[in-house]
């Protein structure tokens, strides 16, 4: 237990840092500064999440209890809180919070394990690029303003703005930095115009009380530059330092404070006119190079803020016709159709049938909710149950979804390699260039004094580690957003760097290998009665199984009716009761109640009515276009494996298209399919599963990287990595091929930035590179490599036959180009 240890000696706090002063609080031989820290220590200890202490060298973060109770107050008005729930369904709230306070890998860490200091915490998720972090609370155990207060008490101080507020701050902090820029400049000109006379011959015959002048006037026009203009690689450096870690902005901070220093030291000893235009010059350039660079980053975006690349799509209704349309098309008051285990896509009033709606999607809670005709659903719900109609209650805002599928991790890490490897070069990289700063001050303070304090400040300058830093967003991030455009469309750009590594790729049969608008569909049995073919349509209306779907396009004619009790089970079958009759259709394990009477060489659905079988449906398969080039361009290079929920009608066309070693196997349930791919798993084979994400939804999150395949409506699953159009199933090697060459290019960026630091770093350690000099080079350095990793990217995703054409064309242009001077040579 906690107790106090009377001892007069100073101690360390080993969460936060702070002086103990004469008693600190201790606990397990360890001292704190105060029992908030002892208490949030204690906590980490007993869950075993002390790893927070590990990963930078700097301690935690001390609570200040009640010191901001009264400034979240106005949370507790419900009209207000309302306006910031994301969802708020029974007692599960979910809020996104701006916290500029997250700066490094350790925030990140504790902002995601709030659970273990409140268990009112259900799960929170930070984007760092945005300085934001989502949480999902119980209401009954911890209250919005208690949120707040649990985060500004362990100093993540949230600004709660709502989204008209939040977008006029971010146009006041673009003009802030316009503004900087321009106070730089004016001030930038007027020193280089005062401190002229020292760069023209005879500037030593220059009466004394001038040169004291113009040194006088030079410091009073440095000063707003240097305290407002560059105040925020100072601010930030100092909080860095204060927290014991090391940004970039140290070695920019430290080099514009001795340049300050030393030149006010010249200027008010009269022992020379100092470096103010030096100064003024160097942060007026850091700022242009900080404008340029989210400019250039803006044009060369790939959209990392979750914006939606794949079109998702739902069926709209429209005068009693289901149309499929992407969700971006949709709009407020359209009436969609959303059917057994599909996502609801916005915001939405119930207006027909009653839903059974799962928000683990959102929440992680599994339970499903019960709604009425007239209730609020909202996004990333998903029914489970019969068809349901709804009418979209807001404006549809599509990267809401695609953060949910960000989000949809289940807590897993998402680190990669390339990713860890930045963190340690980065780490290091500013200690080793201040070191080097110093080394090269230090020698030309020994050997000549004149370049010592240039070498010392262009070293700290000219060296940086974002363009190290940059090279894997951009490279990976704009493959993604290419790949999306040639139609396979990327969870996220970590999914690119585990493709790279893909040694084995398993596919699903009926649904991904097979093309569904193209099977062939007969009916063996007693004849089908009008009734029938409406209970059949009626039925597979609200089922997305590919076998469902084909049967709902066979019967195009047909007007369906209302389905009371709709039941479905996984590769077995769905049943309900359509004008009182009860209606089963599915495999004959479904239908005979366990036994199966046949051993049919074909894909079956059987047809039961009131308990009694009226016959089956034989569906031919029909192979996806390309697929025999496809399997023969994968086999060299990939082990292949075929897992099928059906029988093994297709075993010897399937022979014939995939090589002799593959592995091939049928009867398969999606639990099957679930241990499958964890032994390939355990015998340390990298797998890549392709399937429809409805009954392999378990394998395919098993697996490294899960793709769904998405034919005319595009069933959106949360488990899988990927979508991938079926139109474009031929060009998966083309796809595997772009993964591969992205990593590549992300090592040659990687070339490129260190080679810059090198060449920069020989010419800055000798004195002859000035700040000013430094301070173009750095920003320009971020952007080649930044362009670099985009434009390569954006060639090794064009297709061949593009490529070529652009080769033919090149050479065309050649021709004429040649026989346009051999024409004007005979002219002369």
């Amino acid at each position: 237990m906690v107790k106090i240890q009377q001892e007069t000696k100073n101690h360390i706090c080993v969460h936060c840092g702070d002086d103990c002063g004469a008693h600190p609080v201790m606990w397990d031989g360890k001292p704190f500064c105060c029992n908030g820290c002892s208490t949030v220590y204690q906590i980490l200890h007993e869950n075993e999440l002390c790893t927070y202490y590990n990963f930078e060298s700097n301690p935690g973060i001390k609570i200040e209890e009640g010191k901001y109770r009264e400034k979240f107050a106005f949370l507790d008005d419900s009209e207000i809180s309302e306006q910031l729930y994301e969802f708020s369904e029974g007692n599960i709230r979910k809020v996104n919070f701006y916290i500029p306070g997250i700066h490094c890998s350790s925030c990140i860490w504790l902002l995601e394990h709030l659970n273990v200091l409140n268990q009112g915490v259900i799960k929170s998720i930070v984007n760092f690029v945005k300085k934001e972090v989502s949480i999902t609370f119980n209401s009954n155990e911890i209250s919005i303003r208690q949120l707040a207060e649990l985060l500004s008490s362990i100093h993540y101080i949230p600004e709660i703005t709502l989204d008209k507020l939040q977008k006029k701050q971010n146009e006041e902090v673009n003009k802030k930095l316009l503004y900087k820029i321009g106070i730089a400049g004016f001030c930038f000109g007027n020193i280089m115009l005062l401190s002229l006379p020292e760069y023209v011959p005879g500037h030593e015959y220059l009466e004394t009380h001038f040169k004291e002048f113009f040194g006088m006037m030079n410091f009073i026009l440095v000063l707003p530059v240097f305290l407002y203009s560059g105040s925020d690689y100072l601010k930030s450096a100092l909080k860095a330092l204060k927290h014991r870690f090391i940004n970039i902005d140290v070695p920019i901070s430290l080099g514009i404070l001795m340049l300050f220093v030393q030149s006010s030291i010249e200027i008010f000893t009269a022992s020379g006119s100092g470096y103010m235009d030096s100064l003024t010059g160097l942060i007026f350039f850091l700022l242009i190079g900080k404008w340029y660079q989210s400019r250039t980053y803006q044009a060369l975006s790939f959209e990392r803020d979750y914006r939606s690349y794949f079109p998702v799509a739902v069926s709209k209704m429209e005068k009693g016709i289901e149309i499929s349309t992407p969700i971006e098309k949709l709009q407020k008051g359209d009436i969609i159709l959303i059917r057994n285990q599909e996502l609801i896509p916005a915001d939405s009033i119930l207006t027909k049938g009653e839903a059974q709606i799962d928000y683990s999607f959102v929440t992680g809670e599994s339970k499903p909710v019960f709604k009425e005709s007239g209730d609020h659903i909202f996004a990333g719900g998903k029914q489970m149950g019969a068809a349901i109609e709804l009418t979209i209650d807001k404006d549809v805002i599509q990267s809401r979804l695609t953060q949910l599928w960000n989000q949809f991790d289940d807590g897993v890490s998402s680190s990669t390699k390339l990713n860890t490897l930045i963190d340690k070069i980065s780490k290091y990289f500013t200690i080793v260039i201040i070191a080097v700063a110093m080394f090269a001050g230090i020698y030309w303070l020994i050997n000549d004094s004149t370049k010592a304090l240039f070498a010392f400040t262009s070293v700290l300058i000219v060296a940086c580690p974002c363009a190290l830093a940059l090279s894997v967003p951009f490279a990976l991030g704009n493959s993604m957003r290419l790949m999306g455009r040639l139609g396979i469309y990327l969870k996220s750009s970590e999914v690119i760097e585990k493709l790279n590594s893909i040694t084995t790729i398993v596919f699903d049969k009926t649904g991904t290998i097979t093309q569904a608008d193209q099977v062939k569909v007969n009916f063996i049995g007693k004849s089908l009665s009008d009734d029938d073919r409406i209970a059949i349509k009626s039925l597979t209306r609200h089922s997305t199984h590919v076998l469902s779907s084909t049967l709902y396009e066979y019967f195009k004619n047909i007007i369906p009716q209302t389905v009371v009790d709709y039941k479905e089970l996984p590769s077995m079958g769905i049943s309900g009761i359509v004008n009182g009759r009860k209606i089963k259709l599915g495999s004959s394990k479904f239908i005979h109640d366990g036994t199966t009477e046949t051993s049919s060489l074909s894909t079956e659905i059987y047809l039961s009515v009131d308990g009694k079988i009226k016959g089956h449906f034989t569906l031919s398969n029909q192979y996806r276009l390309g697929l025999t080039k496809l399997i023969s361009s994968l086999a060299p290079k990939f082990d292949l494996h075929i897992l099928s929920g059906d029988n093994d009608s297709e075993m010897e066309n399937l022979k014939k298209i995939f090589p002799s070693q593959s592995a091939i196997r049928f009867n398969q349930s999606p639990n099957d399919k679930l241990l499958y791919i964890q032994n390939l798993k355990h015998q340390d084979k990298h797998v890549l599963m392709i399937g429809d994400g409805l009954n392999d939804a378990g394998a395919l999150k098993s697996s490294d990287v899960g793709i769904s395949i998405a034919d005319d409506i595009y069933h959106f699953s949360p488990a899988c990595d990927a979508i991938l159009e079926a139109s474009k199933f031929q060009q998966l090697q083309h796809f595997l091929k772009i993964s591969r060459k992205s990593i590549l290019i992300v090592k040659l960026s990687f070339v490129l930035s260190f080679i810059y630091n090198l060449v920069g770093l020989y010419f800055a350690v000798q004195g002859v590179l000035s700040p000013i000099v430094a301070a173009l080079l750095m920003p320009i350095s971020s952007i080649s490599v930044v362009a670099f990793a985009t434009f390569t990217t954006n060639y090794i995703a064009k297709p061949k036959e593009n490529k070529n054409k652009s080769i033919e064309k090149s050479k065309n242009n050649s021709r004429h180009s040649l026989a346009d001077v051999k024409k004007s040579v005979q002219l002369n």
